[in-house]
Order: structure tokens, then C-alpha cells, then sequence
């Protein structure tokens, strides 16, 4: 949302938005998918260091402080923490979300169910010594993940925009469970599970001149598991920091 105007932010532009977002989330899963798991990368002390994952996402995560990366309000990071200041000017990036949108951050939450849940679904078990490699595929779909869950705090201030009315009052009681039912909408959601899991069909075929017609196609990551994804855990996370985002929205 950098250049975009306050007059141009409505809940379609901002839908389109995360449409966009959709390609970049299965590509890097077919490029995590074509690595084992290799745990080693995981490991805690495997080399010198902490973990070979953990110490090439400080470090990037750091270096992308310094250029700026964490000024614009579409990202936040996982390990704040360990951010240094930003050494490049500010960006007058349009001032959409309520301020309280700063200390809304779910990354804990997306970093525990990657690992725990759809990593064992995505990749094969076994090692091929590619642990760098490995980490800075996790950490380009984390990202992708983080940043598309997050957007959820665009979503909101996009209803909330569209009807003030309907959801001043359920902010003000600080009604979590009232919140969730009206921002949940079944048809948009369907639409979205079944979009992603034909992307994941069109841009996850592997393409070969010698196979026949009637092969069965073999895809690169299980369709099926990129509507799992969404319907799992990428949904549900975006409407949490909706209503997150949305207990602040009067503060």
C-alpha cells in the first residue's frame, strides 16, 4: 500500500492486493518443496551457531532492518528483537492503518505451526546437505506467509471503513467472538481455498515433452495441500489479526 492513496483504499483494492500475494506464497512453497527436510538445519548447535536457520534469519532479517524493510506497515518481523536502526530515510508510505496496527504481530504463532504442522506436509523426509539453500527457502515462504497474514490488519481497517456503525459497538464491549462472526464471510473464503489450489494446479505442473496425454500430472506441491494451508491456518491467522487489529482501532 506505498503509493496508494486514501481515496483509492477500499476492501476490493485491498482483496486484489492479497490476490497478488497468493502466486508469491505457492511459488516459494514449490521452492521449499523441492528440498528434503534436512533437519540438520534445524538443529540446535549442528555448527557453531544456534541453528543454521536461526542464524541466517537474524542475519538477513537485520540487514534488511538497516535498508528499511520494516518501515513499510506490510512487514513485520520475527525476531524484532534483534533489529538495528534503519540507515535510510523515511518513505512517506500513506497513512492508512491506526497506529495500534505497530503492536499487532503474530509471527510466534505462524513460526510454531510452519514447522510443527505444514512442514512435515510439504517436504520429503531425508537430506541432501543443502542446509543453507534449505533456510533461505523457509525463510522466503515465512515471509511471504508473514506478510500475507498480517495484510489482515488492511482487511479490517478496509470493514471497518465500510460500515463503522456495525462495528463500533462490538469494539468498544471488546467482543473478540461478535467481531469474528462479522468479519467472516464463507463465500469469499471458499473462493479464496479453491483460487490457490488452482494456481497451485496451473503453476505446479511439471512439464515434460515425452509424457503422454493421458499421464495422470504430477505436481510440484499437492494442490490439495495449498487449500489446506489457507483453510488451516492462513485464513483464520488473517481474521486473528483482524480482530486484533480491530480491539485497537478505537484506542
Amino acid at each position: 500500500m506505498a503509493a496508494d492513496s486514501n481515496s483509492e483504499y477500499t476492501l476490493d483494492s485491498v482483496r486484489k492486493a492479497l490476490e497478488r500475494q497468493e502466486d508469491t506464497i505457492i511459488f516459494n512453497l514449490i521452492d521449499r518443496a523441492k528440498f528434503p527436510l534436512n533437519s540438520h538445519t534445524y538443529e540446535q548447535h549442528y555448527a557453531t551457531i544456534a541453528s543454521i536457520l536461526n542464524f541466517l534469519f537474524r542475519n538477513t532479517e537485520a540487514i534488511q532492518a538497516k535498508a528499511g524493510r520494516y518501515k513499510s506497515p506490510e512487514e513485520n518481523p520475527f525476531f524484532p528483537e534483534y533489529l538495528p536502526k534503519s540507515v535510510v530515510p523515511d518513505y512517506p508510505f500513506s497513512k492508512i492503518l491506526h497506529p495500534g496496527a505497530a503492536s499487532v504481530n503474530i509471527n510466534k504463532s505462524i513460526w510454531a505451526l510452519y514447522f510443527q504442522q505444514l512442514l512435515p506436509l510439504l517436504v520429503a523426509s531425508g537430506d541432501d546437505g543443502n542446509y543453507a539453500q534449505t533456510a533461505a527457502a523457509d525463510l522466503s515462504l515465512l515471509q511471504a506467509i508473514s506478510r500475507r497474514i498480517h495484510y489482515g490488519k488492511f482487511v479490517a481497517e478496509a470493514k471497518f471503513r465500510e460500515s463503522p456503525k456495525d462495528y463500533e459497538p462490538l469494539i468498544c464491549a471488546q467482543d473478540k467472538e461478535g467481531l469474528m462472526k462479522l468479519l467472516t464471510s464463507e463465500r469469499v473464503e471458499e473462493m479464496v481455498k479453491k483460487r490457490v489450489e488452482k494456481k497451485a494446479m496451473v503453476f505446479g505442473q511439471s512439464v515434460s515433452l515425452e509424457r503422454d496425454d493421458d499421464d495422470k500430472t504430477n505436481y510440484k506441491v499437492n494442490p490439495s495441500l495449498v487449500y489446506r494451508l489457507y483453510d488451516k491456518w492462513v485464513i483464520p491467522l488473517t481474521k486473528e489479526v483482524e480482530v486484533q487489529y480491530l480491539l485497537r482501532r478505537l484506542d
